[in-house]
Formats: C-alpha cells, sequence, structure tokens
C-alpha cells in the first residue's frame, strides 16, 4: 500500500508536467489557423501564471480545508477538464478562459505535494518526484509529435493529454483514502499547520533569501529552455537541427541532475547537494561562453541541467528543516509564487536584451543569474548550519 501511494503521487507530478511543454509545442499551429501574431501566446502563459500564483498561495488554506490527497485529485481533474477543452475550443478566446483553471489546478498541485512529501518522505524521494514532472514535460511533445505526424491537428494532442490526466484524476480519487493508511490521518496534522500572509511569511528569517534562491534557480533553468538554441543558431551560427539536439541533451542533464540527487540523498544532506551543483555550474557556463565549438556546447548545456537541476527539489525539501513542519505548508506556497514570478519574468527579460544587444549577452546574462544565486546561497549560510560537501 505504502508503495502504491509513492506510485500515486510520482504519476500526479507527471501530470502537473504534462501541460506546461503542450502549449509551447502546439502554439505554431494554434497561431496559423486562428491568425494571431506569434507574440499574443504569451497572453495564455501569463494567465496560466496569475492562477498558479494564486493557487499557490491559498494553498495551505485549501490543505486545511479538504486534506493534500483531496486537493491533489481535484486540482488534477481541474486541469484534465481544462485540457479536454483546449482540445474542443474554437476560439482563441476560450483558450484565454480555460488558462484559469489551468493555471489554479497546477499551483495547488505543486504546493501541496511539495510540502507533503517533504514532511512525509525523504530527500531522494523529493527528487524522484522532479524527475517525474520531467517525464511529463517530454510525453506532451511526443505527443503532438506523433499527432502531427498522422496528419491530425493540435486539438487531438491535447484530447489525449486530457484523456492522460483524467485517467490520472481517477486514480488520484480513488486513492484518497490509502493517504490516510499510510502516514496518518490528515487531519490533526492540518490543524497545526499556520496559514501566514505574504508579509508575515516574509518577516520570518530566512524566507526572503529562499525566494532569491528559488528566482534565480529557476530564472537559469527557464532562460537555458527558452533561449539556448536561439544562442546557438544565431550567434554560434549552428544548424537548427543540431541546436534542437542540444536542447534534448540540455533536459537529459537536467534530468540526470535530479536523479543522481535523489541517489545522493541517501548519504549526503540537501544542502551538501546543492554546493555541488553550485561548483558545477561556473565550469559549465565558463565553456558556453568562451568555447565555440558544438559538441562543447552540448556538454555545456548539458552540465548547466545537471548543475542546477537538483536546486529546485532541494530547496523544496528544506521547508519543514528551515522553518518548522507548522510553516512549511505556507512558505512553500510563497516559494512556489517566488518561482513562478521568475519563470514569466527573467526570460521575457533575457529576450528583450538579446533583441537590443544580440544574442551574445546570453552566457553573460547566466553568468550574473549564477552570482546572485551564489550570494543569495552566501547570506543563507549565514542564516542556517551547513555540512561541508563531503562531511554530515
Amino acid at each position: 500500500m505504502a508503495t502504491f501511494l509513492v506510485a500515486v503521487i510520482y504519476a500526479a507530478f507527471i501530470g502537473l508536467g504534462l501541460p506546461d511543454s503542450l502549449f509551447g509545442t502546439a502554439w505554431p499551429s494554434i497561431y496559423t489557423e486562428y491568425g494571431l501574431p506569434i507574440a499574443l501566446g504569451g497572453t495564455v502563459s501569463v494567465i496560466c501564471f496569475l492562477g498558479t500564483f494564486s493557487s499557490s498561495l491559498l494553498s495551505t488554506r485549501m490543505i486545511r480545508l479538504i486534506g493534500t490527497a483531496k486537493l491533489t485529485a481535484f486540482s488534477t481533474l481541474l486541469t484534465a477538464v481544462a485540457l479536454l477543452g483546449f482540445g474542443m475550443s474554437k476560439s482563441f478566446w476560450m483558450l484565454l478562459v480555460l488558462a484559469i483553471p489551468l493555471g489554479l489546478g497546477a499551483g495547488s498541485v505543486d504546493a501541496a505535494l511539495n510540502n507533503y512529501v517533504a514532511v512525509h518522505y525523504s530527500a531522494s524521494m523529493m527528487s524522484f518526484l522532479h524527475c517525474f514532472y520531467g517525464v511529463g514535460v517530454t510525453i506532451s511533445p511526443f505527443i503532438l509529435t506523433m499527432v502531427f505526424k498522422r496528419g491530425l491537428n493540435w486539438r487531438n494532442g491535447y484530447l489525449i493529454a486530457g484523456g492522460i490526466q483524467i485517467v490520472l484524476a481517477i486514480i488520484l480519487i480513488l486513492s484518497v483514502p490509502i493517504w490516510s493508511k499510510v502516514n496518518g490521518s490528515e487531519t490533526d496534522e492540518e490543524e497545526k499547520y499556520e496559514g501566514l500572509t505574504i508579509r508575515q511569511a516574509a518577516s520570518i528569517k530566512g524566507v526572503k533569501v529562499m525566494w532569491l534562491l528559488f528566482a534565480f534557480t529557476c530564472a537559469i533553468e527557464m532562460s537555458v529552455g527558452n533561449w539556448s538554441s536561439t544562442f546557438l543558431v544565431e550567434y554560434r551560427h549552428m544548424d537548427v537541427g543540431f541546436a534542437a539536439s542540444a536542447m534534448t541533451f540540455y533536459y537529459l542533464g537536467m534530468t540526470l541532475g535530479r536523479l543522481l540527487s535523489g541517489l545522493l540523498a541517501k548519504k549526503l544532506h540537501s544542502w551538501q547537494i546543492i554546493k555541488i551543483g553550485l561548483m558545477i555550474l561556473p565550469v559549465a557556463l565558463i565553456l558556453l561562453l568562451v568555447v565555440d565549438n558544438g559538441i562543447v556546447g552540448i556538454v555545456a548545456l548539458m552540465l548547466i541541467g545537471l548543475g542546477n537541476g537538483p536546486m529546485f527539489p532541494n530547496f523544496n525539501y528544506l521547508a519543514p528543516e528551515n522553518f518548522g513542519e507548522s510553516k512549511s505548508p505556507a512558505i512553500i506556497g510563497t516559494q512556489m509564487a517566488a518561482a513562478n514570478i521568475s519563470i514569466v519574468t527573467m526570460p521575457v527579460l533575457c529576450g528583450i536584451l538579446g533583441q537590443i544587444f544580440g544574442m551574445v549577452i546570453f552566457p553573460y546574462y547566466l553568468i550574473l543569474l549564477y552570482i546572485l544565486m551564489l550570494l543569495a546561497f552566501f547570506r543563507a549560510s549565514k542564516i542556517w548550519k551547513m555540512p561541508g560537501v563531503f562531511k554530515r
């Protein structure tokens, strides 16, 4: 039964990843069909972000009201309905409306499950959890690729993804009684959770530093995901197909980093794993900056994924340790909000700077983000006692 619950939680995170890469892959077909400007796709992303941001901040209240199990099941069902709605939509304004429940559902699952795993399970499981998110974001482009090869349109891809999400939602609904049997009743546990406003959370020592760490790691992750291919094609003058392959290795590096983080967590503390990642990143960024070679570029991107990939799950896992279990749901909710603000704004800033100065700025932008993350880490080291890299 305990193993089944772990599998259900992993499946929920696959469902969390499914929508995240679907829209970007489908957008060229969507704007062509509706005759829309390319930039209008950002409107859907912003609406999703607003939903995710809001539900992240409200997650503690929702957990206390209905429990993590029911919240996860309901939120997954909400995203499933939204995906099916995308597949049946007849106009762009319908996509804008459907982006609201899509964002609300995603934010609730993200915050609730990150807290649940941080409280009840090991650091290894937290890293493995985010590996399964990687499975979800990989499945969606594959679905659309297969759909297009068969001469179907983007709606069919959304309907398939929505069908998968419906199956996951049914599994989660049926699993609700199991959660309390495995990890005890949630009622007593949720009553001890403190609901905090943003101002109250910000007043707690170390919270603002963690917001910065989340913001910078997400800024690096999403900026590399959005602009590496453009950098390789426009500045390094590489073939488009080669640049696409390089992105595959970037995501492979990220997934591998989280997998290794899960394995290392059995022997190393989360702060130790974070330190190792911070040592890998400058090597990768320098390679990307100074070496004009395709293979080295692939290695650099893979190393960026390898070094930065473990940051997000390990920062999340530290919340109960840093702030106490009673405050961790509210703190994690604000951390998810900080992450989502960065995800929406920082890659856009990179694009604007690239438009003004050329994509030559891309590695310098990443180096700046790394330096800022390193400064935030040094500040965190003054707040919490951190073990050395090789000693507990």
